[in-house]
């Protein structure tokens, strides 16, 4: 065996990786930031104008309004999901009969296709035929508009949100309860603890490092809705409905890059913002789950 055997073959077996994520990744970023740079259109000639780009996206209402749009909807879709799928990883994480199709069938809408299930979900919030107006009217509530207002579109964007990825998100807690010792339930009972509080004082301290990982996953996709909202307008524009109600940061990048004056320099520098936004949500969520089950 020779040296490079032991030194070289290493960094040769990973090497594809970072040469794709510095083609892919790294290069799109850097480049992404010299058009924010640059008074530049999709096809035309490019100006250099400084950070004059960010100057008028922060003095844009249209932004703000997308960015309290998408913080908005991150918020009503990442916090029941997260609690959802603790809950559902350890019940199946319990002794069930037939555990094995329950655990696959909570990965099911992962592979339904997006728009079959936007077209499924717009159809139940439907105003007047929908199944979800259908049961408000038992109680005696007028059917809602659920696309004309922020808080009713935000909330039917959001259910979308958690059917689609509360189960996978599920299978990952599964996946790191069943690494935690048996022994420590065991030690634990004998001691008299309570199913609920060994599930407080054991299973979420033991899956600290777990939840950060879904926290992380869930922020980035969040703060990158795009699809279905985009679905649920149901029509080929970028505008998030008639007033902007549920448009997203994503949704308002696509539509200033290919929908609108195609500024590919204005839609960079947003493109860059969200990136500031995602890392500052990222933060705020690590410092959060880091206290969970008692760390300081």
């Amino acid at each position: 065996m020779t040296r490079f055997d032991i030194k070289g073959m290493p960094y040769l077996l990973v090497s594809p990786y970072f040469l794709l994520f510095a083609i892919f990744g790294v290069f799109p970023l850097i480049y992404t930031f010299w058009l924010s740079l640059h008074d530049a259109e999709l096809a035309g000639q490019r100006t250099f104008t400084g950070f004059g780009n960010y100057v008028e996206l922060i003095a844009d209402t249209e932004f703000w309004n997308a960015v309290f749009n998408t913080i908005g909807m991150f918020v009503l879709a990442t916090v029941p999901q997260m609690i959802l799928a603790l809950l559902l990883a350890n019940a199946l994480n319990k002794r069930l009969r037939g555990r094995l199709l329950l655990r696959l069938g909570v990965l099911l809408p992962m592979i339904t296709s997006v728009v079959a299930v936007a077209v499924i979900f717009s159809q139940l919030y439907s105003r007047d035929y929908g199944l979800f107006n259908w049961i408000l009217g038992l109680v005696g509530i007028e059917p809602i508009a659920w696309q004309n207002e922020k808080w009713s579109s935000w909330i039917a964007i959001a259910t979308m949100v958690d059917w689609r990825w509360t189960g996978y998100n599920s299978i990952i807690l599964l996946a790191a309860m069943q690494t935690i010792p048996k022994d420590l339930y065991e030690a634990a009972a004998i001691d008299g603890a309570s199913a609920r509080r060994q599930f407080w004082q054991i299973t979420l301290p033991m899956l600290r490092p777990t939840i950060v990982f879904v926290v992380f996953i869930s922020t980035i996709g969040g703060l990158t809705l795009f699809t279905e909202p985009v679905m649920f307008e149901g029509e080929q524009m970028m505008t998030g409905g008639t007033t902007g109600q549920y448009q997203t940061v994503a949704m308002f990048i696509v539509e200033a890059a290919f929908r609108g004056g195609f500024e590919i320099g204005y839609a960079s520098a947003a493109a860059w913002l969200l990136f500031v936004l995602i890392l500052i949500g990222t933060m705020i969520n690590y410092w959060f789950t880091r206290r969970i089950g008692g760390a300081r």
